[in-house]
């Protein structure tokens, strides 16, 4: 049961395995139909599609972010629309190292589901491989997805500051307010440290094995137990990455703080932090 990354073999070998489903969540923050319109032209074989703005997002719940975390029901009701329930094992792909995957794999453990994974090295690690691609548009028969969400996984953006550890996710040049191309304020919240979350891979676009990861992550974490430390990114999409690389450490599970950068730029009395902490 594979419940952080699965490899492109291992895959192939399930494609009509009704129990697993494939979801292709390709997206471009500055072309919303990017995904959706790559996913047509071709995917892996038996992929469904997952909208990043319209099934991994929502009206804002929580947080009020650029990628609201949808509430429970709506997440019961989308997942079961993608054919997912209790005994089925889901794989999230993407072309950007698992960035937006990571989102979905995160939002299904939320819900309780452990039975997700991340597809190491993404679709181009399966075109490489040789893997089956076909594509149009694929279904899935709906099924009953019955999670319960693990809110003690989430903090708000008044519970922020008093987190023991903060990890912003973003490239270090927009951590350190050199660069901001969406959001309204350039910088971070103050008192994080940064993590970009390619760190977490190798050159060849997969995850470092768990002893590099674990060595890599302990030492942002400075000493802070994972539990009692906070990740956020730009609109808590690819914060979810660290996410999946502590859980493939063999690390506990952190707490993201879905609003983000986005957030809390977007709030003029927040106090705004600038260059290296």
């Amino acid at each position: 049961m594979p419940d952080t990354l699965v490899d492109v073999a291992a895959v192939a070998e399930h494609l009509e395995d009704s129990d697993w489903v494939i979801v292709d969540c390709r997206h471009r923050l500055t072309d919303h139909d990017f995904g959706e319109a790559a996913y047509h032209e071709a995917h892996v074989w038996g992929a469904v599609f997952a909208h990043a703005e319209r099934v991994l997002s929502s009206e804002p719940v929580t947080d009020r972010g650029r990628h609201p975390l949808p509430d429970p029901d709506t997440l019961r009701a989308r997942f079961g629309a993608l054919g997912i329930d209790a005994g089925t094992q889901v794989v999230a792909y993407d072309d950007a190292g698992g960035a937006i995957a990571g989102r979905l794999w995160w939002m299904l453990r939320y819900m309780g589901h452990a039975r997700a994974a991340v597809l190491d090295g993404g679709w181009p690690a399966w075109l490489v491989a040789g893997g089956a691609t076909r594509g149009g548009e694929e279904t899935r028969p709906a099924r009953t997805f019955r999670g319960e969400p693990r809110r003690e996984w989430v903090v708000t953006i008044d519970e922020v500051e008093s987190a023991r550890r903060l990890v912003d996710s973003r490239e270090p040049p927009r951590y350190r307010g050199e660069t901001e191309p969406i959001d309204r304020v350039a910088g971070h919240i103050p008192g994080a440290c940064n993590h970009h979350f390619a760190r977490n891979l190798g050159a060849d676009g997969r995850f470092l094995d768990p002893a590099a990861l674990r060595e890599r992550l302990e030492g942002t974490l400075g000493g802070v137990p994972a539990e009692e430390t906070v990740f956020y990114c730009g609109s808590g999409v690819s914060a979810c990455h660290n996410l999946l690389a502590l859980a493939h450490a063999g690390l506990p599970p952190a707490k993201l703080y879905v609003g983000s950068w986005s957030e809390w730029s977007s709030d003029p009395e927040r106090p705004v932090a600038t260059g290296e902490e």
